[in-house]
């Protein structure tokens, strides 16, 4: 007998092993039971041939209607049509061998069929599919019952062949060990381990399968919810110094000069910080919020604690336009105080210091000298300030602003810099659903800001359909020149920068009729054409740092009326005076990115139009999401949209090396209550058992979720 470390060689033979081992990574049985069925086809109910897509991958079950045989010599194929009693699917098979096998294809039989689905001379066909016939004749364990399991399957390893290798290891299988205490099992009614898995594989109801995956799914989320426990455990466990506030300090000097009423959520949500900040451990805060809610002030405020305490605090951003305005925004923000011992500066100070990879020598070298010797109380940068060379003199508070662009090892090696484990706050303004901020940042505390400040004006939207009414294109750029010449300023969305491959700021989308939108390419365009005569600039990730400090200059200042630019405006970029933004291609990017780039208009007291041009058709998904967006201005809303239209593994991470990850079955919108459920036992075990040690199944489980093969999806908190 085996056991679910048993490589696959010496259960399923060699050609199988490899065969699994290049489609899927599987080496072990566990890997291989772990590659769950995606459904169950029902013996005697054929699936529903009108929903499939054309280049649809799929496995059918149908009955063969016809087999007719075509052509002559070389160009000889075999025809056959397969139906679910509605519909119809061709299957076309070409050759001489192909005739001789496909011969069992008689009228009456049925089978499962696997291929991508095709379209020729207006008819969904099926070229070369793999089969295999559900007739007497086949007598294997996997269709032995009533319920066929249909698996995840390539072109080269259909879903027979996988369910024919799960079969094969079932039988040889020692019971497994539950990893599971059984009080925890008793209380949420769990299905024994052992009986789960092979229920899933070859379960004798669907009743019976919906328990089994229950329990697979818990085991995921528990499995999950211990690491994260473990986290938060050893987090809380670990010294930091208290960076209590000071009543006549900086925080107190900046409070007062502030020229408008923090909001309810900034107070209350300050507060929670400030006192986080007092205790002798590292705080661990996550801070989300609604585009403009007013984030930058409360971390502001938590950053000037902590200097008025005697430390400093390092604000890590992912691109260099995102750190240059929050260095020119918490300079302006703070006046006089970001002055100490320059000419202007108020008697009680400190310096804002600005640390990228592209500063001039000088700069740089200006920079790690306030940053070494603490005349520079808050440090903004990008990666440059994770570099080894860069060290602090009293290193209190580390703050992440966009935190999904960003790894563990990021955030924690300007943790490093620290003499002693420093505070934590990670800003997002990406809305995140309440499960996902559980599962990907479970090792945070969360607060959300979700009022906005007094005065935002409201923003419309509303999408542009190119193909079908191009006139209203043309209103898109008279509305522009509108805003314009009331003195306001627009923005102008493109996908990609253009004249080049592939780029890092290129949203991913589902639309491929043509190249995406350019920023190079469109800017011409305009400038001699719709927009001629206003003064437009450009600003994407190939410029310059010093080109793009200008060009964000100019256009804060009012030098520019319109702005072409990429993804790189997403988030941080605040001039009030820009009321309109266009988004070509809108259909490129994702429903929380249209969300952020609408955050760039409407920050002033005028109301802000988002125009969504698209060329997608009506009856595309795509406009399904671009009308979604325009519906509403509720980015909790959208993003959970945008969970339940995206994969899981986005989500969690795990497809971002292209690595099997262990989380195949959890659902971070329907298994909420799973999730809720399993972080309390997973709390509770660790308080208890901080390092499992009474518990080695489980340990050993956590040690698979830590393994660097299936760890990318904590990258992401």
């Amino acid at each position: 007998m085996s056991t679910i470390t048993t490589p696959l060689v010496d259960l399923v033979g060699d050609r199988t092993a490899k065969a699994l081992a290049k489609a899927f990574e599987m080496r072990t049985a566990d890997d291989l039971l772990r590659h769950y069925p995606r459904r169950l086809a029902q013996r005697g109910e054929l699936t529903d041939l009108a929903s499939l897509e054309v280049d649809d991958d799929v496995t059918v079950v149908a009955e063969v209607v016809s087999r007719t045989e075509k052509g002559y010599g070389k160009s000889v194929r075999a025809e056959v049509v397969i139906s679910d009693g509605r519909g119809r699917l061709q299957l076309v098979f070409f050759g001489q061998r192909s005739l001789h096998r496909t011969r069992n294809l008689t009228p009456g039989t049925q089978g499962l069929f696997a291929g991508k689905v095709g379209l020729f001379n207006r008819t969904r066909q099926l070229a070369h599919p793999d089969y295999v016939l559900l007739s007497g004749e086949l007598d294997v364990d996997a269709y032995a019952g009533a319920l066929i399991p249909v698996y995840p399957a390539t072109k080269d390893l259909p879903t027979w062949t996988i369910a024919n290798a799960v079969a094969q290891v079932l039988r040889m299988l020692d019971p497994i060990p539950d990893p599971v205490p059984a009080d925890i099992r008793a209380r949420h009614r769990l299905s024994g381990f052992d009986a789960a898995i092979r229920s899933m594989h070859a379960p004798a109801s669907t009743e019976e399968w919906f328990r089994a995956k229950h329990r697979l799914v818990w085991d995921e989320a528990f499995g999950l919810q211990l690491v994260l426990a473990q986290r938060r455990a050893t987090a809380a466990a670990n010294p930091a110094v208290a960076r209590p506030p000071k009543p006549d300090g900086l925080r107190a000097a900046f409070e007062a000069q502030l020229p408008f009423t923090l909001t309810a959520g900034q107070r209350e949500v300050g507060e929670v910080i400030a006192g986080e900040l007092s205790r002798p451990h590292p705080m661990q805060r996550l801070l989300q919020g609604e585009v403009g809610s007013g984030k930058t002030v409360v971390a502001l405020r938590a950053m000037l604690q902590v200097v008025d305490a005697g430390g400093q605090a390092a604000l890590l951003a992912p691109t260099e336009v995102l750190a240059a305005q929050h260095a020119r925004t918490i300079d302006a923000m703070l006046g006089p105080l970001a002055h100490a011992g320059q000419l202007g500066g108020a008697e009680q100070a400190t310096r804002v210091a600005l640390l990228t990879g592209s500063l001039s020598a000088g700069a740089k070298k200006a920079a790690l000298l306030e940053a070494a010797g603490g005349a520079a109380g808050i440090v903004v940068g990008t990666h440059a300030l994770i570099q080894e060379h860069v060290q602090f003199a009293e290193l209190g508070l580390v703050v992440v602003d966009e935190q999904h662009r960003f790894g563990v090892e990021q955030r924690d090696a300007l943790r490093s810099k620290a003499t002693s484990p420093p505070h934590l706050l990670v800003m997002t303004a990406t809305p995140i659903p309440r499960t996902v901020a559980m599962t990907v940042f479970g090792d945070l505390e969360t607060s959300t800001l979700s009022e906005l400040p007094a005065g935002r004006a409201p923003i419309l939207t509303s999408v542009v359909p190119a193909a079908e009414k191009p006139a209203w294109v043309e209103r898109v750029w008279q509305r522009i020149r509108e805003e314009v010449a009331a003195g306001h300023q627009a923005y102008i969305v493109c996908p990609r920068i253009g004249a080049g491959a592939a780029e890092e700021d290129e949203p991913s989308g589902d639309d491929a009729r043509r190249p995406p939108l350019a920023v190079l390419d469109v800017l011409p365009m305009l400038a001699e054409g719709p927009l001629h005569g206003l003064r437009i600039a450009a600003l994407h990730g190939r410029l310059t740092p010093d080109e793009k400090d200008r060009t964000m200059t100019d256009f804060t200042a009012g030098r520019v009326d319109v702005l072409v630019a990429t993804t790189v405006i997403e988030v941080g970029v605040d001039v009030p005076n820009a009321t309109v933004m266009a988004v070509l291609d809108a259909d490129r990017f994702g429903v929380s990115q249209l969300h952020q780039l609408r955050g760039r208009i409407g920050r002033g007291n005028n109301q802000g139009v988002c125009l969504l041009v698209t060329e997608a058709p009506e009856a595309a998904p795509a406009r399904e999401r671009l009308a979604a967006v325009s519906a509403t201005t509720d980015g909790f809303a959208l993003a959970r949209l945008d969970v339940e239209q995206r994969r899981e593994g986005d989500i969690l991470g795990a497809a971002q090396s292209g690595r099997r990850s262990q989380l195949k079955l959890l659902s971070l919108l329907r298994d909420e209550a799973t999730i809720d459920a399993a972080r309390a036992e997973a709390t509770a075990l660790v308080a208890d058992d901080p390092a499992l040690e009474r518990q080695p199944l489980l340990a050993a489980q956590v040690a698979t979720l830590l393994a660097a093969d299936n760890a990318d999806y904590l990258e992401k908190s």
